[in-house]
């Protein structure tokens, strides 16, 4: 079993949602943070949070659609700290829209999914995953550092309406543990980096309670346990991976139950 305590988190996506979560827990527990984001505000106010309650945190403001970015990333965190024993690169957008959309009177095509916004969730979401990931492997192995690749895939991930981008890139989460582990595995690598994923359903981030209510009550009507999942339950189950070296090439769902056609 890993031990958190003194470890080294990278976290995208640090300023808000899931990774703001992971990094109160991590730190909670005595592990160093590297919170990587676009918003420099939202990125400082999150770093004076868990300073003030006396953690060690770093931040950089980061594109993580930008190879050098990434690089400087993980560079900091072996400046900073000496190593890396978390990737979590949890940056993400929605995009959400048809495919096609058609006119109900006639039946014919009046709107589609733009390229820009089907290019700005595959940038975000799976190309900068990748260089996260790759770069802060690099390091890791560089620098001998044991520890865990976590990626975040979704129940989108299964396919939904509505985000051919999003459930792309999600699904796309979910074969990376498994291309990983074995990539590692060959280099006798594997016993040292583990990659797992962690795939959420309706999760109440604070953008998500604040949206149209009735929108998500019937939402949380889909969802067996009658919720929605909180962060610190997706956490949860991230530091169980973490610590848990049995847990390695594989997608474990966190869902209240939650699958396409619910109901049965």
């Amino acid at each position: 079993m890993l031990d958190i305590h003194n470890a080294v988190a990278v976290i995208t996506g640090g300023a808000g949602g899931i990774g703001k979560a992971l990094a109160k827990e991590w730190v909670a527990k005595g592990g160093k943070v590297v919170l990587a984001d676009v918003t420099p505000d939202a990125l400082a106010q999150t770093k004076q949070e868990l300073t003030s309650s006396g953690g060690q945190v770093e931040t950089v403001v980061c594109d993580i659609t930008d190879e050098a970015d990434c690089a400087r990333l993980a560079d900091h965190a072996i400046e900073a700290f000496g190593g890396i024993h978390l990737v979590a690169p949890f940056a993400g957008i929605i995009r959400d829209g048809m495919m096609v959309r058609t006119d109900r009177q006639t039946g014919k095509v009046n709107g589609k999914m733009s390229l820009a916004n089907f290019k700005a969730v595959v940038d975000i979401n799976l190309t900068g995953v990748f260089l996260t990931i790759r770069e802060c492997a690099e390091r890791m192995i560089n620098h001998q550092c044991k520890g865990l690749i976590c990626t975040i895939s979704s129940t989108g991930s299964l396919g939904t309406a509505g985000q051919l981008n999003y459930s792309a890139t999600k699904a796309a989460m979910s074969v990376f543990p498994k291309v990983i582990t074995a990539e590692l595995f060959r280099r006798g690598m594997a016993r040292q980096i583990r990659c797992a994923a962690v795939a959420p359903g309706y999760v109440g981030t604070p953008m998500v309670k604040g949206m149209d209510q009735k929108a998500l009550e019937k939402i949380v009507a889909d969802v067996p346990i009658g919720r929605l999942i909180e962060p610190e339950e997706v956490v949860s189950l991230i530091l169980e991976l973490y610590r848990n070296e049995a847990l390695a090439g594989d997608v474990y769902f966190i869902h209240g139950g939650l699958r396409l056609g619910s109901r049965g």
